[in-house]
C-alpha cells in the first residue's frame, strides 16, 4: 500500500477509514515504534547511567527502566462487540476467523483456527472411545485397533492441518513471510552496524558462529541440567510416597496423614521451577543473540517445551514403564484431562476478574488511608528519578495533551488494570499437553479423546471471553503457520508410536495369548510393530503435499506475473535509454520534421533503412 497509489486500493466500498483493518493500524503504529532504535547514541537523554548499544530498541529500554510505565493498544469497543457477538455463537469451524484476524491479527487467528480444526478431528476418536465404553468392549484386539487407529489418525490430522494452514496463510497474505536473506532483523539484536548486502539497510551484524557456540556450549547443557533436576525431583517424590505407604503399614493411620505431603510439595516445587525456568530460557535466548525474531521465538519455545514435557509426562512414563500399574496410569491420565483442565478454565477466564476487582477495591482503600497519614504518606508516594538536562533539552517542546475528561483516559485506566496477553504460548502449551495425554496412552485410556473434545468446546468459549473481556488488547503478530509447535506435535506423534507399542507388548492379555514367547521375542515384536506404524506415518507424510494444488497454482501465477512485470519494466527502461542515447548522438529533430507517433529512435533507424523491432 502506497499513499501515492491510494486510488488503486479504494474499491469495493472501501474508504480512508476502512482501508486498513484495526489489526493493520495497530501493526503500523507498533512497527514505527519498534523502528526507533539507537544508532550513535551512547546513553538515554537525561539519564547518563542508562546506556544503549547500536540497534537497540529505544522503547524497550524505556519500558525496562520504567521511564514508560506501560504501553498497550486500546480496544475499539464497537468493533470488539461485533467480533465478540459473532464469536460467542460460533461452533468449531464456524468461528469468524477473518474478523478475529482483522482485529487481533494473524497469530491469534491462526491459534483459534488450529484449536477449531483439532477439535473437529477429535470427533472420530471420541466416538470410538465412547462406543468402546458404552458397549463394554474389553478385548485386547479392540484396544489394539483403537491404538493403531489413533496413531494413524494423528498423522492424518497433522498433514491435513498443514494444508489448511497453508491456505489460510495465502489468503491472509503471510505465506512464506519472513524467509530469506531479506528478512527483517530482530529489534535488540546486538552487533556491529553494517550494510546488508541484500537490502542495503544499515543493520547490526553478529557472527553466526558465536550464536551457535553459545547455544551448544552453554544453553543446551543448562537446559539438560534443569531437565535432570526435574527428573530427580519426580523420583524423590515417588520415593517419599512409597516410604510413607510403608510407614502406614507399620505405624497405622498416623502416617496416613502425611501420604499426600510429597505430592503437594512436588507440585509447589514444580510451579516454582517453571517460574524461574521461564526467566532462564528468556535470558539464554536473548543472550544467544539470534538475528531474526522467528529464530529467537523458535529457540525460546523449544527450551520451554522440552522442560514442560519432562515436568508433565515424566511421572506418567514412570508409572507406565517402572511401576507398570495400568489402573494407576489410567486414573492419572483421567485426572490430568478432567480436573486439571477445568481448573485451568477457571484460572484463565474467571479468576483474573475476581482477583482484579478484589485487589483494586482493597488497594485503593489502603492507599487512601496511608496517604492521609502524615507520617506514612512520604513512604507510599512515588520517588521521582533525577533527570539531567543539557542546553538543548531544556528547550520546551510543545506536546498536545488530552483533556482529563476525555473518555479515552478513563478507558486507558480501566484497561491498564487488566492482565496483558503477551503471546499464544500458554494456549498452545495447553493443547500440546492435552495432545500428549490423548495419544501417548491411547491403548490404556480410550476415553481420553472424548474428554479432550468436551474440554476444547469449552476452551473455544473461555478463550474468546478471555481475549474480549478479561485481557488487554494484544499486539498484532504476523505468522504463516504455528511455528515450532508443528514440529512439537509431529515429534509427539512419533513418541506416541513407541509408547503405545510398548504398552501393548507389556499388556498381560497379550502375554497370556502367547505364553511361550521369551523376552527377546517380545522386544522384537515391539520393534517390528513400531517400525511398521512409523513406515505408515512416513508414507502418509510423503504422499500428502504440504500445499494444496490451488495454492501452488496461485503462487505460480503470482511468480509469472511478477516476472512479466519485471520484463516489461526492463523493456521500458531500455527503450528510454536508447531514446536518450540517439537524441544525444543525432540531436532532437525540429518540430514538424517527423510524422506523428514516430519516436526519434524509429525516425533515425528508418532513415538508415534498417528498422528492427524487438519485444522486451
Amino acid at each position: 500500500l502506497s499513499v501515492r497509489e491510494l486510488d488503486q486500493f479504494l474499491h469495493g466500498g472501501l474508504t480512508l477509514e476502512t482501508i486498513l483493518t484495526p489489526a493493520e493500524r495497530e501493526y503500523c503504529v507498533r512497527h514505527e515504534l519498534d523502528g526507533i532504535v539507537a544508532r550513535e547514541e551512547q546513553c538515554v537523554p537525561g539519564y547518563p547511567s542508562l546506556h544503549f548499544f547500536p540497534g537497540q530498541s529505544v522503547v524497550d529500554v524505556y519500558l525496562a527502566e520504567e521511564l514508560i510505565v506501560s504501553m498497550y493498544p486500546l480496544h475499539e469497543r464497537c468493533y470488539l462487540d461485533e467480533v465478540a457477538s459473532n464469536w460467542y455463537k460460533s461452533i468449531f469451524l464456524s468461528a469468524p476467523l477473518d474478523k478475529i484476524r482483522d482485529y487481533f491479527g494473524e497469530s491469534i487467528a491462526m491459534y483459534f483456527s488450529f484449536l477449531s480444526f483439532y477439535t473437529m478431528l477429535l470427533l472420530v476418536p471420541a466416538i470410538l472411545g465412547l462406543a468402546q465404553m458404552m458397549l463394554n468392549i474389553d478385548s485386547f484386539s479392540e484396544y489394539t485397533f483403537y491404538a493403531v487407529f489413533n496413531l494413524i489418525w494423528v498423522t492424518v490430522f497433522l498433514e491435513v492441518w498443514k494444508r489448511h494452514c497453508c491456505g489460510l496463510a495465502y489468503r491472509w497474505g503471510t505465506l512464506e513471510r519472513d524467509t530469506g536473506a531479506g528478512e527483517m532483523v530482530r529489534r535488540n539484536h546486538r552487533g556491529e552496524l553494517r550494510r546488508n548486502p541484500v537490502t542495503n539497510r544499515l543493520e547490526p551484524h553478529y557472527p553466526q558462529w558465536k550464536t551457535r557456540a553459545k547455544l551448544y556450549l552453554v544453553s543446551v547443557p543448562s537446559v539438560g541440567l534443569c531437565v535432570m533436576a526435574a527428573l530427580y525431583l519426580m523420583m524423590m517424590a515417588f520415593w517419599a510416597e512409597e516410604h510413607i505407604i510403608d510407614w502406614k503399614k507399620h505405624y497405622g493411620s498416623i502416617a496416613g496423614f502425611f501420604l499426600n505431603v510429597p505430592s503437594a510439595v512436588y507440585a509447589a516445587v514444580v510451579w516454582l521451577l517453571n517460574f524461574y525456568y521461564r526467566k532462564l530460557a528468556a535470558f539464554l535466548t536473548e543472550w544467544e543473540n539470534h538475528r531474526t525474531q522467528r529464530d529467537h521465538d523458535w529457540h525460546r519455545m523449544a527450551k520451554l517445551v522440552v522442560f514442560e514435557f519432562v515436568n508433565n509426562f515424566s511421572s506418567l512414563f514412570y508409572i507406565a514403564f517402572y511401576i507398570q500399574d495400568m489402573d494407576m496410569l489410567c486414573s492419572q491420565v483421567a485426572t490430568m484431562l478432567i480436573v486439571t483442565q477445568m481448573i485451568n478454565h477457571f484460572q484463565e477466564a474467571l479468576l483474573p476478574l475476581v482477583v482484579r476487582k478484589a485487589y483494586n477495591k482493597f488497594s485503593s482503600a489502603v492507599m487512601e488511608q496511608l496517604s492521609q497519614n502524615p507520617s506514612l504518606a512520604p513512604y507510599v508516594a512515588p520517588v521521582p528519578r533525577p533527570v539531567y538536562r543539557d542546553g538543548v533539552e531544556a528547550q520546551p517542546i510543545p506536546v498536545l495533551s488530552l483533556d482529563h475528561k476525555d473518555p479515552r483516559i478513563q478507558q486507558a485506566k480501566e484497561e491498564g488494570q487488566m492482565d496483558p496477553y503477551t503471546d499464544t504460548y500458554d494456549d498452545y502449551l495447553e493443547m500440546f499437553l492435552q495432545f500428549g495425554y490423548v495419544f501417548l496412552f491411547s491403548s490404556v485410556y480410550p476415553m481420553a479423546a472424548f474428554w479432550a473434545l468436551l474440554n476444547n468446546v469449552l476452551e473455544l468459549k473461555t478463550d474468546a471471553f478471555k481475549l474480549c473481556r478479561v485481557m488487554q488488547r494484544p499486539s498484532v503478530k504476523k505468522c504463516s503457520d504455528i511455528g515450532v509447535w508443528q514440529n512439537c506435535f509431529e515429534l509427539l506423534g512419533c513418541i506416541a508410536v513407541a509408547t503405545n507399542c510398548a504398552l501393548l507388548c507389556m499388556s498381560p492379555k497379550l502375554r497370556r495369548a502367547a505364553p511361550g514367547f521369551s523376552t527377546i521375542e517380545w522386544v522384537l515384536m515391539f520393534v517390528v510393530l513400531e517400525h511398521l506404524i512409523l513406515i505408515g506415518k512416513m508414507a502418509l507424510m510423503w504422499l500428502v503435499p504440504d500445499q494444496p494444488a490451488w495454492v501452488r497454482e496461485a503462487l505460480d501465477k503470482i511468480a509469472y506475473h511478477s516476472k512479466m512485470a519485471l520484463r516489461s519494466e526492463r523493456g521500458k527502461r531500455t527503450r528510454r535509454q536508447l531514446s536518450r542515447r540517439f537524441r544525444s548522438v543525432h540531436g532532437v529533430p525540429r518540430s514538424g520534421s517527423r510524422s506523428r507517433g514516430t519516436t526519434p529512435v524509429a525516425a533515425t533507424t528508418a532513415a538508415n533503412g534498417s528498422v528492427r523491432r524487438r519485444d522486451y
